[in-house]
């Protein structure tokens, strides 16, 4: 079963998924992955969001970085959010994801850093799965 969810803003963000993909496949972490844009066509996040079983969500996105808070704003699950140094060197991305408003909670890791994405995914699923636990304790970077 699902239990990340992968949202990317675009397809030019998908290397910073594969790097998240890359930890999730480690750590034997079922996992989905879409290019939907909070902007572009929010009807399309919110059909993904209303429709996955995935128990954690990472979003993915650069430049105003709306789709984190979007995300969030639709679920009670965590959303972890990836910052893209698409311009600015990634700080406007990085500021749009930290600063959600009251009642948004956006979990941020670093810019490009869709692994500590991943990670933090994990150690979020690890909580009430102590085999995620098990593989989070031998993993090593």
């Amino acid at each position: 079963m699902c239990k990340v969810c992968i949202v990317m803003g675009s397809e030019s963000d998908r290397k910073i998924a594969d790097r998240a993909t890359a930890i999730l496949d480690a750590l034997g972490i079922e996992y989905e992955t879409h290019v939907a844009s909070a902007h572009r066509n929010p009807e399309r996040v919110i059909q993904i969001v209303d429709t996955t079983p995935a128990k954690v969500f990472i979003a993915i996105a650069g430049l105003s970085a709306h789709l984190p808070g979007f995300i969030a704003s639709r679920t009670q699950r965590p959303v972890v959010g990836v910052p893209v140094a698409a311009k600015l060197g990634g700080l406007d991305s990085l500021l749009s994801i930290v600063q959600m408003p009251k009642g948004v909670p956006v979990a941020t890791v670093g810019i490009d850093r869709g692994d500590n994405g991943a990670l933090l995914a994990a150690r979020i699923l690890a909580v009430e799965e102590p085999g995620i636990s098990a593989k989070l304790s031998e993993w090593s970077p």
